[in-house]
């Protein structure tokens, strides 16, 4: 075989793996996909049954992303791994994410609970920012949980993150973000003093809201 032909060869075995490679990676952005809805339908059937016992629904609003390739590439890099399909779905925990924004601090608990007893999902890990506040403030209960979803001839297990935080909690995260990585501002030291005050201030405004919750709301199952 002469270097043309064995040139030709390499190119053409390059750009089939790189297809393949490209079709897996899809094709288990899908499965994320379909975990992300699967974890959403979820939440969404626990709020519908807490808006009867509860008279109000404890969840304000539901969210959910998957991670970019971009990031994905950059964290396997991070890893020293490749960005295969293989090393990602082994790997990496946060390619899903699912928040929910509940109405008050309670209910970050009441549906983390709800969701956890489940005989369908496997906890893996749990994080609790809440109890135990970043330094910068943030506060946010985190859970990794494997959820299974059902394909045309098989079941598979996927990891879905799940953040869980109050309206001033997601307000706060959402504001910080925005400062913090502004390119165009330099974050000082005095930002970061104000928003861990801000963060205090949040902090507060949960726990007088629980308190005014209390008050309010009655929960059903209880006065039978």
């Amino acid at each position: 075989m002469n270097e043309k032909s064995l040139m030709q060869l390499f190119e053409k075995s390059s750009m089939e793996q790189l297809q393949k490679s490209s079709e897996d990676y899809f094709r288990l952005m899908a499965y994320y996909r379909c975990a992300m809805m699967e974890v959403e339908t979820k939440f969404n059937v626990l709020n519908e049954e807490f808006s009867l016992r509860l008279d109000r629904n404890p969840i304000n609003s539901i969210k959910s992303r998957l991670k970019k390739p971009l990031s994905v590439k950059e964290k396997m890099e991070r890893k020293s791994l490749p960005a295969t399909a293989e090393a990602i779905e082994e790997t990496l925990n946060d390619v899903a994410g699912v928040r929910v924004v509940c109405s008050f601090l309670e209910d970050v608990y009441l549906l983390a609970d709800a969701l956890l007893k489940q005989d369908d999902v496997t906890l893996i890990a749990r994080k609790d920012y809440i109890q135990n506040p970043k330094p910068n403030g943030y506060r946010s209960l985190h859970l990794i949980v494997s959820v299974p979803i059902f394909l045309a001839n098989e079941k598979k297990m996927m990891r879905v993150e799940i953040q869980l935080r109050t309206i001033a909690m997601d307000c706060w995260a959402s504001l910080e973000h925005q400062l913090k990585y502004k390119k165009d501002t330099p974050f000082t030291e005095e930002m970061m003093q104000e928003l861990y005050a801000c963060a205090v201030i949040s902090k507060e405004l949960d726990e007088r809201m629980d308190a005014l919750r209390k008050g309010a709301f009655v929960d059903k199952t209880e006065e039978t």
